[in-house]
């Protein structure tokens, strides 16, 4: 993942539960369709991994999966490798352009990282996480998402910040959100879907939805 300078590994999770719409609902679908979808002893790769945050949802409802953990911060991956050192866990310290550690993985899974990337990479990169995919694998994108159109992005952002400030962000969080944000580059719900569909994955859908944040899956099947 590309982290901003303003996160800091040490206080990286406790602002999420603000600034994440729906925190449970959001990583709990994407922990749901794991368990439901994929062998007990799963094979595992978290892309972005963070502080571990996403596979520990994931870990919790599939405690016998191993999970490989990739993100470009060593620092982020030593406080994954903390939190989640009770499982079967292996950290690579690699960005999205380098080679994909080797499969294949039963999962593929990702959380608020892929959107840091331009819409080619982002595409580029779908085509390399389906190769890495065992027959049946899922791929689960947990990210934030443009809009159809302009108007609706802009009203994501108004809700987003209305949820945020109910649950306690006060200025200087928003602010420092907004800053992260600036360098984001979304894509719609339906771009991703067509460039999982390009990508060889099947039955591609949006599982979650809230404001401009989803959860997109597909998976890879030899049959038709």
């Amino acid at each position: 993942m590309n982290h901003s300078t303003t996160w800091d590994p040490k206080t990286y999770d406790e602002p999420r539960r603000r600034l994440v719409p729906d925190f449970d609902a959001f990583y709990g679908t994407a922990a749901t369709l794991v368990e439901m979808t994929v062998p007990a002893e799963a094979r595992i790769l978290d892309l972005g991994c963070g502080t571990g945050l996403f596979s520990e949802f994931i870990l919790n409802r599939s405690p016998a999966a191993t999970v490989t953990l990739l993100d470009q911060s060593a620092e982020m991956l030593d406080v994954a490798k903390t939190r989640l050192q009770q499982y079967s866990i292996t950290a690579v310290h690699a960005s999205f352009d380098e080679a994909l550690p080797v499969g294949p993985f039963d999962a593929v899974i990702s959380s608020l990282a892929i959107h840091h990337l331009a819409d080619d990479q982002k595409a580029r990169l779908f085509q390399r996480v389906a190769e890495a995919l065992a027959d049946g694998g899922i791929f689960i994108n947990a990210d934030q998402v443009a809009g159809p159109s302009p108007w609706q992005t802009d009203l994501y952002r108004t809700m987003h910040e209305q949820q945020a400030r109910e649950l306690g962000t006060d200025d200087a969080e928003w602010t420092a959100a907004l800053e992260r944000m600036a360098i984001d580059q979304y894509a719609s719900v339906d771009w991703h879907l067509a460039r999982f569909a390009d990508a060889g994955l099947k039955r591609c859908d949006v599982f979650f939805k809230r404001f401009g944040f989803a959860v997109m899956a597909g998976w890879k099947s030899s049959a038709s």
